[in-house]
């Protein structure tokens, strides 16, 4: 429900919600945070805010979706208006949004790296659905299946190299934990004597 006041239209907590799709407890965490405020309350004690606060609550949305928390975003603001010039506040956030995409495009670039290993994996997966043995899964470590691979990709790797006829198997390059723990205790033991 809309009410008009002398500042123009204002809308209750829960219009406001119903038109960002949060719930009223996230506007308020909002207004604790300091990223919303009421522009009145009724005379029933209603908050009311006015229409603008739609597009601060869609601004939040925006920026949590871009990674940042909502501590974060009270500090973007806070900055914006400590600053006493405008190009300096605006170079600031030029400076964000910049951190910002670097850190996005790195993510999408592992994202990407992840899409790829797993494309591997499912192509090396699509082939085993012929295989005509029936083997225990310790027969898929020395598969001699054509895969159309040279090697098996890392994800199915890392699962297939891990035991052979049930006992832990050496994996080349791979250093048991025990190992290592064993010789940090001998090499301690010496360097008490």
């Amino acid at each position: 429900m809309s009410t008009t006041g002398s500042n123009g239209s204002l809308i209750r907590i829960g219009d406001l919600a119903r038109l960002t799709g949060k719930t009223t407890r996230a506007i308020h965490l909002y207004e604790e945070l300091g990223l919303l405020k009421p522009a009145t309350r009724s005379s029933g004690g209603f908050r009311l805010y006015e229409s603008r606060a739609v597009d601060r609550v869609r601004w939040i949305e925006l920026l949590h979706g871009m990674g940042f928390s909502l501590q974060e975003m009270k500090e973007v603001l806070e900055a914006w208006w400590r600053a006493e010039l405008g190009p300096e506040a605006m170079s600031r956030l030029r400076g964000l949004f910049q951190t910002k995409l670097r850190e996005t495009r790195d993510a999408v670039e592992r994202h990407r790296q992840i899409e790829r290993e797993l494309l591997e994996g499912l192509a090396y997966l699509e082939t085993c659905k012929v295989c005509g043995t029936h083997e225990a899964t310790s027969g898929c470590v020395g598969c001699t299946q054509d895969h159309g691979m040279e090697a098996e990709p890392a994800l199915l790797a890392g699962i297939t190299q891990g035991r052979t006829n049930g006992r832990a198997a050496r994996v080349p390059g791979l250093v048991k934990l025990e190992e290592i723990e064993r010789s940090a205790s001998a090499t301690t033991g010496r360097a008490r004597e």
